[in-house]
């Protein structure tokens, strides 16, 4: 009787087994919801405009953008981070809630390492050192010059303390031994009439902010922060030459809760792989300043680690804190 009950038992198993395999097998047999954690119109969420259609179509599925805002990207994240890790809810959002948020807030509400499955590294985007047209300074090393003759003199504007502006302007200052004011903005939006009027020396914006009013003459690029040279503003040198390590990147990476199982980690990377290497795709982003990249999720977690890792120093350095 014993043994007839734990060959049952083995038979049950099997066919357990069986159906998950098979279950995992179909994946996705379902519609995939993309939780982007900014408002809509907004740069994450166009880039996850921009990919999600061939996205899912190399999966053969439908995916949903479903834009949770608010908080600077942590309700969102949070909501995605609490998810059934059956690769039906994943999350597209940068390093302002997977590097930045948890470096600075002590009381971020998950873990960017712990409570996530990093999926694939999607695409980036540099800053641009705009001047005014009055500014004395045309390249990167006459800024510098200048700086370096009149210290704190210069003041340099931000979307906000501890964001990608903000923390540019800090590594680029530290970098080259300089000492400059920070104004913070609520949003460079509201920054860029200051630095037209002449009333702000410097700005680290994004490149989709900054690139139509250089485009119309109305500022002055000094550089990119990138480390190749953008095809949009060819003649636009790398920050980088005039001084060395310079880079500073908003990226964009696509992440699952964590325990997300191999197999659909491996299906979701190699479909958004796919998607990133679309003509349409690249020539999509890179109209609005974005490069798209891609890569494996083992990338994507040594990118998160490195840039942790630079952020963290320029935070502490410069003894930044949020209220």
């Amino acid at each position: 009787m014993n043994g007839i009950i734990k060959r049952l038992g083995i038979l049950a198993l099997l066919a357990l087994c069986a159906q998950t395999v098979g279950a995992q097998a179909v994946y996705p047999n379902r519609p995939i919801k993309l939780i982007v954690p900014f408002p809509a119109g907004g740069g994450t969420d166009i880039v996850g405009r921009i990919i999600s259609q061939k996205f899912a179509a190399e999966l053969n599925q439908t995916i949903v953008i479903d834009n949770k805002s608010g908080a600077a990207g942590m309700i969102g994240a949070e909501i995605a981070s609490k998810a059934a890790p059956d690769g039906y809810t994943l999350l597209l959002s940068t390093n302002s809630t997977h590097v930045l948020g948890p470096l600075l807030n002590p009381a971020t509400p998950f873990s960017p390492t712990k409570d996530f499955s990093p999926i694939s590294y999607a695409a980036q985007s540099p800053s641009m050192m705009i001047v005014p047209l009055t500014s004395p300074a045309k390249t990167v090393k006459e800024f510098i010059q200048l700086a370096q003759q009149q210290p704190g003199k210069l003041n340099f504007g931000s979307a906000g303390t501890g964001g990608i502006p903000h923390l540019s302007g800090e590594r680029f200052q530290a970098l080259a031994g300089i000492k400059l004011t920070h104004v913070p903005y609520k949003g460079t939006a509201l920054a860029l009439p200051d630095l037209m009027a002449g009333r702000l020396d410097v700005l680290f914006d994004s490149f989709s902010s900054a690139y139509p009013h250089v485009r119309d003459g109305k500022v002055r690029a000094l550089g990119i922060s990138a480390s190749a040279r953008s095809a949009l503003v060819p003649d636009v040198p790398l920050i980088s030459q005039d001084l060395p390590g310079f880079v500073s990147l908003t990226w964009f990476g696509v992440f699952g809760p964590a325990g997300l199982a191999p197999v659909i980690v491996s299906t979701l990377n190699q479909a958004l792989n796919k998607a990133l290497k679309d003509p349409a795709v690249v020539k999509q982003l890179a109209g609005v300043g974005i490069e798209a990249v891609g890569g494996s999720a083992a990338d994507f977690t040594q990118k998160i680690a490195e840039d942790t890792a630079r952020w963290s120093k320029v935070i502490k350095d410069a003894n930044i804190t949020i209220q």
